[in-house]
């Protein structure tokens, strides 16, 4: 009788029990369900129903792994729910950030932080390790849906990529070990239809995550190494000649990006999320007052080529005088020097001779326009004095290019361009670059990021993959996509060629692209040319905002079509796009969110009678409307419907 109570006391004590946490969002539809054992895994359920199970995470750092075998020593919950304003307001003026937090602190003296919000979960790993140095090897992210999803992703064969990839389809239960990997953010939808847009925030110190498949069903996160010695390659790249071990070199004592899912029913809600935001360190900049969204004038798409004019075009000082006078004719705050302005690209201290660079600062100034210079990742690393001597200039921003990369280099690489571009009062459009992940909050100079299968890819950029960008990489954060077209091609006629490049789709789809997308530099691609020929549409364009004070997602459904209703004061516009899957599509939307108290002008744009054959056609109309009206909103296929409604006086 002995042995058998020593034989179970034995057993029992050689059981490790797990220790089991449950999360709930502040509306209670989202839980989270965490085990503590030999590893961390959580489970998400929505409305009971799971959406993943047995996620599994851990980092693994070179004398230990953080999350294995761990021992819970304490715990805190939290309760949030404030209003945040937000600098440069790409959605919302003040932004709702409300969540149920869970904060677990275990032996080794670290922590992982949950949190639930009603749209979604997120989750990080905080340290607080003796060591002032530690290199973490990997990190474990790994991801199980409970049955086959269909994936949207920009895959990439190489951690090597700008981002620039056409979206792909296909099911997880196909995502595997021989499949590309992905870069965020990824979008996956569910038998049910439920969306759910995987991404990262607050990344600093730290590379950028990709997704891999690894078996049917099962994702995880892939990581590029910390790379230790270059060569320098041409003007704008470099050779990675040899690298580390490890994916980040950092310090004990930090907290690391934090991973978020949103989830959600309805499509309309990815439109309005702002879970990056929510997750990102507030502004580091005391008075970011001098910082001044707004559109801009660029003339690399239509290769500076004004025409029924009198002098000669080009990269030459007459040809920038006069988009400078375009821009001051429509109030458009900024136009762009790209490549060419400099008499080298390597050196940024010495204009192209054609242009008298000085000259045209000081006539912009008269004009009421600023110059935006654009320059390669790799001149601003060997002359990270240009901020301050373009600051002394009178430049106003940098476009800043071919980056490439999203290893823990170039992660601080962006880090240090945008405080010393802070510091000399400087604004910043990164392209060749990685998606948004908080260092525009952080640092809210950094007004745009490229990372976009955009309108310079002439015929890549398809209505098609466009269709897919406010629901994926548009909803993590400001997207330079350069929209603008005014000459317009339905995909089954398209030609496009420098100086006389085209867009995809109607003209309406490219005005609304102006309400739909969320961009702090909003680019006007075309020839200013262009667009004095099409007054009525430029008056238009060139009167929507870059920031918003609200923003409402009418009808939506990724892939196929968006309608968005956006506020700045109380002049209300709604643009809506729609891809070609569809010869038309009818919508009827209330215009509730109007104040019942005033009536409006509505002054309206859409695709006209011919559209569906000849883009460029298109209706103009103007109407009085109120709180109490059902609009009709027709669109072709790869067409597009917007206006702008002004309180009638």
């Amino acid at each position: 009788m002995k042995q058998i109570i020593y034989l179970f006391l034995f057993f029992c004590s050689s059981i490790t029990f797990a220790q089991k946490e449950i999360l709930s969002s502040p509306d209670g539809h989202l839980k989270i369900q965490i085990n503590l054992k030999e590893s961390i895994t959580y489970s998400v359920l929505l409305d009971n129903e799971a959406i993943f199970e047995n996620n599994s995470l851990n980092l693994r750092l070179k004398d230990q792994v953080l999350g294995k075998q761990s021992k819970l020593i304490g715990k805190k919950t939290e309760t949030v729910n404030r209003q945040d304003k937000v600098v440069i307001p790409l959605k919302f003026s003040t932004v709702t950030n409300q969540y149920n937090a869970l904060k677990l602190n275990l032996k080794g003296n670290y922590s992982v932080e949950f949190r639930a919000y009603n749209n979604g979960i997120a989750y990080r790993f905080i340290t607080d390790l003796k060591q002032t140095d530690i290199e973490v090897y990997d990190e474990e992210f790994t991801v199980n849906t409970p049955v086959n999803y269909t994936a949207h992703l920009q895959q990439t064969g190489s951690f090597k990529t700008s981002y620039e990839d056409v979206y792909s389809k296909l099911n997880t239960k196909d995502f595997n070990s021989e499949t590309r990997m992905a870069a965020l953010p990824v979008l996956l939808s569910t038998p049910q239809d439920y969306k759910i847009l995987i991404s990262e925030s607050n990344l600093t110190d730290y590379p950028a995550m990709f997704l891999k498949g690894i078996a049917p069903n099962k994702i995880k996160g892939v990581f590029p190494k910390v790379p230790l010695t270059f060569e320098d390659e041409g003007d704008r790249s470099v050779k990675i000649t040899s690298q580390a071990d490890y994916i980040a070199k950092t310090i004990g004592k930090r907290s690391f990006p934090w991973r978020y899912f949103v989830i959600t029913k309805k499509d309309t809600q990815l439109l309005e999320n702002t879970m990056t935001y929510n997750l990102a360190e507030t502004s580091k900049i005391k008075d970011p007052s001098w910082i001044k969204p707004g559109q801009v004038s660029w003339e690399w798409w239509n290769d500076a080529s004004p025409y029924h004019v009198d002098f000669v075009s080009g990269y030459n000082e007459a040809t920038y005088k006069y988009y400078i006078d375009f821009a001051s004719n429509f109030g458009i705050p900024y136009i762009i020097m790209d490549e060419g302005w400099a008499k080298s690209t390597t050196d940024p201290f010495t204009p192209n001779p054609d242009i008298n660079l000085f000259e045209l600062i000081e006539y912009g100034k008269k004009k009421n326009v600023k110059i935006v210079l654009w320059l390669t990742w790799l001149t601003v690393e060997h002359h990270f004095d240009l901020f301050k001597t373009f600051s002394d200039w009178g430049i106003a921003g940098v476009k800043i290019d071919f980056m490439d990369r999203s290893d823990q280099w170039m992660v601080n690489y962006y880090e240090r361009v945008i405080k010393e571009a802070a510091k000399n009062k400087l604004f910043v459009d990164f392209h060749g670059s990685f998606k948004p992940a908080g260092l525009e909050y952080a640092y809210p100079n950094l007004l745009s990021y490229e990372g976009v299968r955009g309108l310079e890819q002439m015929g890549g950029a398809t209505v098609d993959n466009s269709l897919y960008l406010p629901f994926i990489r548009n909803a993590v954060g400001p997207m330079d996509f350069t929209p603008g077209a005014m000459i317009n091609m339905q995909p089954e006629v398209y030609r496009s060629e420098r100086p006389n490049s085209a867009g995809m789709g109607t003209r309406t789809f490219q005005m609304a692209l102006y309400v739909v997308f969320e961009s702090g530099l909003q680019m006007l691609a075309d020839n200013p040319t262009n667009y004095y020929q099409n007054k009525e549409c430029t008056e238009f364009i060139t009167q929507v905002p870059t920031t918003w004070d609200e923003t409402i997602a009418l009808e939506a459904k990724a892939g196929e079509y968006a309608l968005v209703a956006k506020r700045k004061g109380d002049q209300w516009y709604i643009g809506g796009i729609t891809n070609g899957s569809q010869e038309t599509r009818d919508f009827k939307i209330k215009l509730d969110f109007l104040d019942s108290s005033k009536e409006y002008d509505m002054i309206s744009f859409e695709d006209g009678v011919n559209a569906g054959r000849q883009a460029m056609d298109y209706k103009k109309q103007q109407q009085t409307v109120n709180k109490e009206q059902i609009i009709s909103i027709k669109m072709v296929k790869n067409g597009g419907w917007t206006a702008r409604m002004t309180v009638k006086k």
